[in-house]
């Protein structure tokens, strides 16, 4: 009891001494910024105005200096009212820009922000929100004044920076704003700003004010209890048929609006309806024509967005971020996918479809150089697979179809040049390597569950602490669709069929199959089988199957019991994987196939056929020769060789001196076999 006592006055008096010391730093760092910052807000303005007045080698300090101004008391009536005319400078400050050779005004910095620059929106409205602290009041301030900029854009007399500005402003608005509810009875409705304004901004020649105008409609949609028909329309228009930076904007701002309001609720806005797909019928991804003005209007969004990975015209415009429409979609199906629980309405056919189209685009040697997303596909697979023993369910089946569509020469994949399929190739290998690593990564646990996550009507089994879920989502159910893969090709193969195969079977050697799941194991050996006699002339898979095979029986409780018919075809149901179990079945695994023989001629035919050019020497020649091949008792032999020792000497100084003869021209010989020994394998 005393060292408890002991201890806990020790963290007492610890913690007393480190609230302390936290303290004195806070009080030194406020006397800092007593120092630094001028005394009154009049004087703060003056200061900021200076920094931003001197140009742009001192935006960082303008910036740092705004971000200050959150701290300073605005409760004061007159401060307020100063800081509020600074905060109506702010946004009305014109855009910064640059004028060509040509006459052609060029806006500096991203075209999108306040100030053509994300920090330096963030900073304004932070003050902005500090001055005008109380309910509505930030909105009804913003507000007064889109409404005076959007004048000349209404009445269709503003020129490209003026909307650019005037959307700038109202993109900061809407990224603040709680709710349309707070927009309302205002300077302009926000009804109002949408016809009058956004949706015009995103018909407008220029392509920035397209860009800037699609965001802001992304926006609004998000602040809407249901997102409005013209506005999905307009960016499932600008997504199909806008030049790259147009439809990298209108891709973000869709999927922000079908994560938030949910992809269900966003396609029955424009009239589609998922009731037919809700119990996972949908097996397959619509097909989409984007060159077709009106067809992208009766495909479900999820689709559309889809059938983007696959379209190569996108334009070459490069955006200041070196981004394309590939990357965007990649990151926003990652997002999708690792809260796919939230979105039910999702099919679940579509799942392993959208995981494949990410793990292929992880690989593409056309995403090399765009490093967020390959850092963001990159945590994105390093937590899916651990999430939900469904997602490794997803992505046992995208596994077959990701290697039918990076593996050159087959259904359809182009080929190339031997360099080009061979490169082509390694990454399929490294593509399946790093799938199969993440099936093999454990779940993460979840202790407000008891149990775990389950991914079918079987429950999850606990062993040594950690979660294990079913076959369906573990190595099990990975390799008997792998074993299926294989079995589904004939015998005689294309080259690229071959090493197809070869690499599938070498994923199968990596595999690990649980005792109780005994049911997989005995279909899993039944499969070997077929897959062994599949690639019979390939000696070192067949020793590896045969390797695997036995590993398999000696994890098979009952290794003589046959699996049951019914038994075999519930496991192949639950895996969706079609092949007939009665067609070609081995009932054992083929024989390791044997080296080829060598087709040259042995050094005692050729002394054979020298001494047959003595007739009084054939006979025993001959039996000489012929006596290791067809007489097979020990007794035989003992006695052919007494025999043999009575020949005469001249035959064997013969045979001596043909076999000197031989040893001359040995060169001639060995070249001449060589050549025979090609044509025989010809």
């Amino acid at each position: 009891m005393n060292c408890l006592e002991a201890k806990g006055s020790d963290a007492a008096t610890t913690m007393g001494t480190e609230a302390a010391v936290y303290a004195a730093e806070a009080s030194d760092n406020n006397d800092l910024l007593e120092r630094i910052l001028p005394a009154t807000v009049s004087d703060y303005v003056v200061l900021v105005g200076a920094h931003i007045d001197a140009g742009p080698n001192y935006r960082f300090a303008s910036r740092q200096l705004l971000l200050l101004g959150a701290m300073l008391d605005f409760s004061d009536s007159t401060s307020r009212k100063v800081a509020s005319a600074f905060v109506q400078d702010l946004l009305h400050r014109p855009l910064d820009h640059e004028v060509d050779d040509e006459g052609n005004k060029v806006i500096i910095g991203d075209g999108i922000n306040l100030g053509g620059d994300k920090e330096w929106a963030g900073a304004v409205s932070s003050l902005a929100k500090k001055v005008h602290a109380a309910a509505g009041e930030f909105e009804k301030v913003f507000l007064a004044v889109v409404e005076e900029l959007a004048t000349p854009c209404r009445e269709r007399t503003a020129d490209f920076m003026q909307w650019m500005h005037s959307l700038a402003v109202t993109g900061l608005l809407l990224e603040n704003a709680k709710s349309l509810y707070w927009l309302q009875g205002k300077a302009i409705e926000p009804i109002e700003l949408l016809q009058s304004l956004l949706l015009p901004g995103a018909k407008h020649a220029h392509l920035d004010v397209q860009r800037v105008a699609i965001r802001c409609l992304g926006l609004f949609g998000l602040l809407e209890k249901k997102p409005s028909e013209e506005l999905l329309k307009q960016l499932r228009l600008s997504f199909a048929k806008g030049p790259a930076p147009v439809s990298i904007m209108a891709c973000k701002a869709l999927i922000d609006l079908a994560m938030w309001h949910g992809p269900q609720e966003v396609d029955r806005v424009i009239g589609l309806d998922h009731s037919s797909n809700f119990q996972g019928d949908k097996m397959a991804v619509d097909l989409v024509d984007f060159s077709k003005a009106d067809d992208n209007l009766n495909v479900e969004l999820l689709d559309l967005l889809y059938a983007g990975f696959d379209r190569n015209n996108w334009g070459d415009v490069e955006t200041e971020e070196n981004e394309t429409v590939q990357a965007a979609l990649g990151e926003g199906f990652a997002k999708i996918l690792l809260l796919s629980e939230n979105y039910p309405s999702i099919p679940a056919a579509l799942h392993p479809l959208h995981l494949a189209k990410l793990v292929k685009l992880y690989f593409s040697n056309e995403t090399k150089d765009l490093q967020r997303l390959k850092q963001c596909l990159s945590v994105f697979f390093e937590h899916y697979p651990s999430l939900s023993a469904n997602h490794k369910k997803h992505l046992s089946k995208a596994f077959i179809l990701v290697m039918r569509s990076m593996w050159p020469g087959i259904y359809g994949n182009a080929g190339g040049s031997a360099v080009v399929v061979s490169n082509m190739r390694k990454r399929a290998v490294q593509a399946s390597r790093f799938m199969l690593q993440m099936m093999q990564a454990p779940l993460y646990a979840k202790p407000t569950e008891n149990g775990g996550e389950n991914c079918s009507t079987q429950p999850t089994e606990t062993v040594d602490g950690s979660l294990q879920p079913s076959f369906e989502c573990s190595d099990e159910g990975l390799g008997i669709r792998i074993a299926a893969e294989v079995a589904s090709f004939t015998t005689k193969k294309t080259p690229a069929e071959r090493s197809y195969v070869s690499a599938l079977c070498r994923i199968l050697d990596l595999l690990h199959f649980r005792v109780s799941e005994q049911g997989a194991i005995k279909l899993m050996r039944k499969l070997l089988n077929r897959v062994a006699g599949n690639v019979s002339t390939e000696k070192d898979l067949v020793k590896e199957l045969k390797q695997m095979a036995e590993r398999l029986k000696s994890v098979d409780k009952q290794p003589e019991e046959e699996l049951l018919e019914d038994q075999a075809k519930l496991i192949l149901g639950k895996l969706e994987v079609d092949i007939n179990l009665d067609v070609d079945s081995p009932a054992a695994m083929p024989q390791t196939p044997a080296p080829p023989q060598s087709t040259r001629p042995s050094r005692t035919r050729r002394q054979a056929r020298h001494e047959d050019s003595s007739d009084e020497e054939a006979s025993p020649t001959t039996v000489a020769q012929t006596a290791p091949r067809t007489i097979g008792s020990r007794s035989q032999r003992a006695s052919k060789t007494a025999a043999l020792t009575k020949m005469t000497a001249n035959v064997a100084a013969r045979i001596v001196e043909i076999d000197d003869e031989e040893e001359e021209g040995s060169e001639m010989t060995s070249e001449e076999d060589s050549d025979d020994s090609v044509h025989c394998a010809e």
